[in-house]
């Protein structure tokens, strides 16, 4: 029991790590001067160098479990970018972390990790607080961001709930499929005129550090947490992402992007208060 303690404490450091690298997200990619899909498959590019340097060359073909695990990722990746470019970070990244209504959803099903009542109390919260995104006056392109920004909170849930799936296997193998994937799909907007040194140093760093390391982190740490935790523990990114370009870009989101986002975090992060005070004990498959 102590070991299995450990092991969750020591997973849920990596995976507040892993969120303080993604939150860089929405400053580097505000910060390049590029198509979103070039933008995309460039730093999937780097990714996958640095995935594959962790990983090392796969000896077998992929299994049909690690192939959904790697389109749920190149979605979730190509999805996050073309929101954040088409709408504010704020708007992009709140709408991405959509996704614990969806792992609770489908947690037992694919799991057999059973969401708590408190798991559907904050799905019923969070979705009056998305709302409030859509009744800020857009235009065409910020609804079509926001749009994007809902379905990858979908893409990631499905990252998670598959990599989950994989905790007896090799998830990081997913995560170097997808960002193949995602390289592949981007390659076409590659071809043309390349952006200035600014913006391929933020190339760089999306695809080192911001990427590439993180989800090896991730894939570490969801072997020994739940989907709901992994999902969870992590919302320091959509507190600090919004910050840091507001700080270093000076967008600023609209009022009601900023009601909505506080009431989908408040209610997200009142279970992940609720979860760590039962920390201590160990995780349990029927949870």
């Amino acid at each position: 029991m102590r070991a299995m303690t450990k092991d969750r404490l020591a997973a849920a450091g990596l995976l507040l790590l892993t969120a303080l690298l993604w939150s860089l997200g929405g400053v580097l990619i505000k910060s390049v001067d590029w198509n979103p899909m070039a933008i995309a498959g460039g730093r999937s590019a780097i990714a996958l160098l640095v995935v594959l340097a962790c990983l090392g060359r796969p000896r077998k073909l992929p299994s049909r479990l690690e192939i959904a695990g790697a389109l749920a990722y190149a979605a979730t990746v190509i999805l996050f970018v073309v929101a954040t470019r088409l709408t504010t970070a704020a708007n992009a990244i709140f709408l991405q972390y959509t996704a614990p209504i969806y792992v609770a959803a489908c947690s037992h099903w694919l799991l057999r990790e059973r969401a708590l009542r408190i798991d559907w109390l904050v799905i019923a919260v969070a979705l009056g607080g998305i709302g409030f995104f859509f009744l800020d006056q857009l235009n065409a392109t910020g609804l079509a961001g926001n749009l994007c920004g809902l379905a990858s909170g979908v893409a990631f849930a499905g990252v998670t709930l598959l990599l989950r799936k994989q905790k007896d296997g090799s998830p990081l193998t997913s995560i170097l499929l997808g960002n193949l994937l995602t390289a592949l799909v981007g390659l076409p907007f590659l071809i043309g005129p390349m952006p200035n040194a600014r913006s391929l140093i933020a190339v760089s760093l999306l695809g080192t550090v911001q990427l590439g390391l993180s989800y090896v982190l991730y894939s570490i740490a969801i072997k020994r947490v739940t989907a709901m935790e992994a999902i969870l523990i992590p919302f320091l990114e959509p507190v600090l992402n919004p910050l840091w370009v507001m700080l270093l870009v000076g967008e600023r989101p609209g009022f009601h992007s900023i009601l909505g986002g506080t009431v989908v975090l408040g209610a997200v992060l009142a279970r992940g208060v609720l979860m760590v005070a039962t920390f201590r004990r160990p995780m349990r498959a029927d949870r």
